[in-house]
């Protein structure tokens, strides 16, 4: 039997990575609905339709036609998606096995919770493409546009209809369930149907998304036709346990970052890579919160100066940040702003505002956020970062 501290590293054993994989596929309201690929390399071309060939009438004698159709070659690229999980330092004393037994529901709603803010509302995502980033404009349509909701879904649906598309299937947050419960027909009846094999709205297949992935500040519901939404995985799961690391997004009693070694903890770093593909933007449409309620992100006026010690930046921030938020950081070559609400939890650093910060590359951006409680971004600013070198 291969005990955990002689298996720092390596591939999660596979009854258990399946299982994990499994538990994801449920808890993903994504993965129920969009195109789910196989990957047997890094990237991966598809070829898809987007004008078909026609048909002819052809008399006795006349010359038969040949027929054209039009294709595109999206790629899809698979990045690596990692999980960081604390537990005891005694799991080291347990088999492997009896580990990941214990370990996979955590480590399962950590993954399917990080790709459904990805793939719905680009949350913290290293993929091109998102459904609600990418989704027309006119194809959002505010609630309260009509005198009931599902009016409004209707109206939703006509935009991709008339673009040449079906709604298959919707997928909401958690809290739209009562409006929908109390939507009726003209005899009565109700739209939102619970049944044994699942649930419906206007004869399609509705998923919830109750893992607080789905930003219900930005959208109420989302519909499309959801084969044009792909996601690609890749076989297997990696791990590595970690015993000194400090965990930037994971707080302890004192509200500073998790120190293993000051707290005689170990954690399990999982990944998964798997890649995320909006084939066709025109596919999807949106019920979104009424007109004046959409959050806007407020500005941050940030600074970076050589720190004290070397390899160190000095970073102002003003204004003062509101009491109960508190800052986030992300740096890098090139770095994305946050939109507003947008949950800032992984790829992300806390910061109290003070210290100085090193391990960052001069030349490099920074960005700072101001968050709520519930990591969700109020404010942002960016800055070059100046580090002192002697």
């Amino acid at each position: 039997m291969a005990f955990l501290k002689d298996e720092l590293t390596g591939f999660v054993p596979t009854p258990q990575a399946t299982d994990i994989i499994k538990m994801i596929a449920e808890g993903s309201s994504l993965l129920k609905l969009a195109k789910v690929e196989d990957m047997a390399s890094e990237k991966k071309k598809f070829n898809v339709l987007v004008e078909g060939p026609g048909a002819y009438w052809v008399g006795e004698g006349q010359r038969i036609h040949t027929s054209k159709a039009t294709w595109i070659h999206p790629e899809i690229e698979a990045k690596k998606l990692a999980v960081i999980i604390p537990c005891t330092k005694e799991k080291l004393n347990d088999s492997t096995i009896d580990v990941f037994n214990e370990m996979r529901e955590s480590i399962a709603e950590a993954f399917y919770k990080a790709i459904d803010a990805a793939g719905y509302f680009g949350t913290d995502s290293p993929f091109s493409t998102s459904i609600f980033g990418n989704m027309k404009a006119d194809h959002k349509i505010a609630e309260g546009t009509n005198k009931t909701l599902d009016l409004d879904v209707s109206d939703a649906m006509a935009t991709i209809e008339e673009a040449g598309f079906d709604v298959d299937g919707f997928v909401g947050a958690y809290s739209i369930k009562n409006k929908l419960r109390k939507l009726r027909d003209a005899n009565g009846n109700q739209l939102y149907v619970t049944g044994v094999d699942g649930t419906e709205f206007y004869n399609c297949p509705i998923a919830f998304s109750r893992n607080g992935a789905f930003d219900k500040a930005k959208a109420e519901l989302i519909g499309g036709e959801w084969k044009y939404a792909i996601v690609g995985i890749r076989e297997g799961l990696q791990y590595e346990i970690l015993k000194e690391a400090t965990l930037q997004d994971t707080l302890g009693e004192d509200g500073k970052p998790l120190s293993l070694a000051e707290q005689d903890m170990i954690a399990i770093k999982a990944t998964m890579r798997l890649g995320f593909l909006v084939v066709k933007e025109d596919a999807f449409c949106a019920v979104v919160p009424a007109t004046g309620t959409t959050p806007t992100l407020g500005e941050l006026t940030v600074t970076s100066a050589a720190g004290t010690t070397v390899g160190t930046t000095a970073v102002t921030v003003s204004p003062a940040k509101t009491d109960g938020n508190s800052y986030k950081y992300k740096t890098g070559a090139t770095v994305t702003m946050p939109s507003a609400d947008q949950v800032c939890a992984q790829g992300y650093t806390a910061w109290d505002g003070t210290s100085e910060i090193s391990g960052v590359t001069a030349g490099n951006k920074i960005v700072v956020v101001e968050v709520d409680s519930e990591n969700k971004a109020k404010k942002a600013g960016q800055a070059t970062i100046v580090v002192k070198t002697e």
